[in-house]
């Protein structure tokens, strides 16, 4: 239990009690009512299993640390999130203050001046990982009460509306890149892969006879190593298109899969790399096909979502496809393509009311 007792000096009252590690703290006060509030307060959070050190002076740039080290991040992960932290933690006022101190206001102020130097949806992935961090310290016992990032203020997103690539387009596309690659960016614009999953394609995940393609692996940027997908949602079966179906099979036809099985690879016999493939070869041909600056591979991705919905297929079909989670990004970034929801949408109420005219009783309505 905490006792209190006068200081050494006489002049304030000394509140002790043991933290869950059995070692002894101590904290002054002026009065002694003070003294003893804050000696049953920490009693009670023993017992509930909530302390917190208080007198704690790890920074908030060295638990980020901390932290970082105890998560079981995917390399890509683990690089995003050392960069997090050493150029937006340490060496900031934020990162140097001591964790236990942090309020919401601090937070409010460190995710502003972040934003003065990043962008938008940079910024909200900073934000977001800190704000884990936080969580995390909370769980952990190192800090005291609620996230102080709960309900910080970010400044709004911009979200420009997508204009997705005509088929016309994309076959421009496919005639502008050299003839052993013509056939992946059908494949991309047909089945929607990433571009980490369009290069590892392998012979085996081209399922002719059950017409379907299996989403298996992926390359990660500046990488030649297969390796499975980020989730297990982004290893899925994707029906396959007949134009799709016969690309493939003239590709492979003309250049035999490797040894390993890949599907696509260039002149010298190795597997493309992102930037080999999607900034050169891409680049090159989005200048020639005459697409608007700034086309990338992605554009093919969205080129397959864009055709499906504006077909009236399933949101969330077209979600699984894609490899999404949910529904929810889909309608975000697509939603606006579909052209016929609004007909749809008058089409249908039209019809309910006259339904309703129809069996409606003849002359006004009696009061009963």
């Amino acid at each position: 239990m905490a006792t209190v007792k006068r200081s050494p000096n006489g002049k304030k009252w000394r509140v002790r009690w043991y933290d869950p590690d059995g070692n002894e703290r101590a904290k002054d006060f002026d009065r002694s009512r003070d003294a003893k509030n804050y000696g049953a307060d920490m009693e009670a959070s023993k017992a509930k299993g909530r302390y917190v050190d208080l007198s704690s002076k790890t920074t908030v740039a060295e638990y980020a640390r901390q932290w970082a080290e105890m998560r079981p991040h995917k390399e890509s992960t683990a690089k995003r999130v050392e960069s997090t932290i050493r150029n937006h933690v340490e060496g900031t006022r934020f990162g140097s203050m001591r964790l236990v101190s942090v309020r919401h206001s601090h937070a409010q102020a460190w995710a502003t001046g972040r934003a003065a130097v990043l962008a938008p949806s940079t910024l909200r992935v900073v934000v977001y990982t800190v704000s884990a961090i936080f969580k995390a310290a909370i769980a952990d016992q190192q800090h005291p009460g609620l996230s102080p990032f709960l309900n910080v203020a970010l400044p709004e997103q911009p979200q420009a509306r997508l204009v997705p690539l005509s088929v016309a387009q994309v076959r421009a596309l496919a005639d502008a890149v050299p003839d052993r690659c013509r056939a992946m960016v059908i494949t991309q614009a047909g089945l929607g892969l990433r571009l980490g999953e369009l290069l590892a394609l392998t012979r085996e995940d081209v399922d002719f006879l059950r017409r379907r393609a299996n989403v298996q692996w992926q390359f990660r940027p500046g990488s030649r190593k297969r390796v499975r997908p980020k989730t297990k949602l982004s290893e899925r079966p994707i029906p396959l298109p007949g134009f799709v179906a016969d690309a493939l099979a003239l590709h492979m036809k003309e250049y035999p899969p490797l040894r390993d099985g890949s599907v696509f690879h260039n002149s010298r016999g190795g597997v493309w790399t992102h930037a080999a493939y999607g900034t050169k070869v891409l680049g090159d041909a989005v200048e020639r096909a005459g697409l608007p600056e700034g086309t990338t591979s992605h554009d093919l991705r969205h080129h397959f979502a864009s055709v499906l919905l504006a077909a009236g297929e399933s949101v969330v079909a077209v979600a699984e496809w894609l490899g999404h989670a949910n529904a929810d990004l889909v309608v975000r970034v697509y939603g606006h393509l579909m052209p016929d929801s609004d007909q749809r949408m008058r089409q249908r109420m039209d019809a309910a009311w006259a339904d309703a005219d129809q069996v409606r009783t003849a002359g006004p309505l009696q009061a009963v």
